[in-house]
């Protein structure tokens, strides 16, 4: 009798993957945010330098 509640309660953790299936997004959700802000620190570097240059070409009008 315990053996079958024990493989009972075994079967249904298994069919169970709600848990695993959100930290599974979590996970891809993190690693696009990563993705994210290390994209938009790369294009805000590439615009103040092109700003900068900018900048300097005006000052020497």
């Amino acid at each position: 009798m315990m053996r079958e509640r024990l493989a009972g309660g075994v079967r249904a953790l298994h069919r169970d993957q709600g848990g695993a299936a959100m930290v599974e997004y979590a996970i891809v959700t993190a690693v696009i945010a990563v993705v994210a802000l290390t994209a938009a620190q790369a294009i805000g570097t590439n615009v103040v330098a092109v700003f900068t240059d900018i900048a300097k070409a005006l000052d020497g009008i």
